[in-house]
């Protein structure tokens, strides 16, 4: 594995260079906040455990982590103690409702809102030891491009893009896929559209963007990024009430439409996207 940065005489960061991918790992990430990454990566985890994947999700979003807040989970062990020193891996993984583990991270981890060499060595350590234990490894990135969030991306082997149909969030998912085109080489990435009023609005949106990238993104001469459509989550009344009650949707109403649509998401990503066991 190569090195991940470029350091400045002072030690600072001053280039970020994309890892090679990891199998196995899974990146979840959006241009905008409040898109519903977050929701999606955990109802995605327990959909796949229900289809007999071992599955864990790390929350990295190490600034404002609330994947405990989506899971009604208190941990007593983060991520925090285990980059510190104070805890063991192992200790901070717990098992959340749906079958599936997680690693939380603790909100309002200032120190980590900056990639240092430190940060960049405990993902790398803790990435590493998390691989041969789990079929699927979901990271739920913070949103935007900061050097974390990219950092965290460049892990994954899978780039999942959430976004809806907003144009301030689909404004941001381009500007989001143009640095990971850049930066990272990326020539495929996943698409997932959340909060879609109708069916195909996704694919159509997923086109549009295709075709603004086709005219200014080309990652290497005569490549561009291809876009992958795949999945579409409606917008559903029973969403706002799983998260009110921090209830995951494929728990409390397995049968309403946004949660039928997470289940094909599962379906269709564990058949053409993620990495079959050697």
């Amino acid at each position: 594995m190569i090195d991940a940065t470029e350091t400045a005489t002072d030690g600072s960061i001053t280039h970020v260079i994309p890892l090679r991918p990891l199998g196995k790992v899974v990146a979840v990430t959006s241009g905008k906040g409040g898109v519903g990454k977050t929701f999606i990566s955990a109802n995605l985890a327990a959909a796949l455990a229900k289809r007999g994947q071992r599955v864990l999700v790390l929350d990295a979003d190490l600034g404002l982590a609330n994947l405990d807040v989506v899971l009604n989970l208190y941990p007593k062990v983060t991520l925090h103690d285990v980059f510190t020193g104070k805890a063991k891996l192992e200790e901070a993984i717990i098992r959340a409702p749906g079958g599936f583990s997680v690693l939380l991270a603790g909100s309002g981890m200032v120190e980590y809102s900056r990639l240092t060499p430190e940060v960049r060595d405990d993902f790398l350590r803790i990435i590493s030891g998390l691989i041969p234990h789990y079929d699927v490894v979901l990271l739920d990135t913070g949103a935007g491009i900061s050097d974390v969030v990219l950092f965290a991306v460049s892990l994954a082997s899978v780039v999942l893009v959430v976004a809806t149909p907003e144009p301030t969030s689909l404004t941001d998912a381009y500007a989001t896929i143009k640095v990971l085109a850049g930066q990272q080489k990326r020539t495929n990435i996943h698409m997932v559209i959340n909060q879609t009023a109708r069916l195909g609005d996704g694919r159509a949106i997923t086109g549009q963007l295709q075709q603004v990238l086709d005219r200014f993104v080309v990652t290497e001469p005569g490549r561009g990024v291809r876009l992958v459509h795949l999945a579409d989550i409606p917008a559903d009344p029973s969403v706002r009430q799983a998260v009110m009650r921090r209830q995951l949707l494929m728990q409390s109403l397995p049968g309403c439409p946004a949660a039928l649509a997470v289940t094909q998401l599962a379906s269709k990503l564990e058949e053409t996207v993620i990495p079959k066991a050697a």
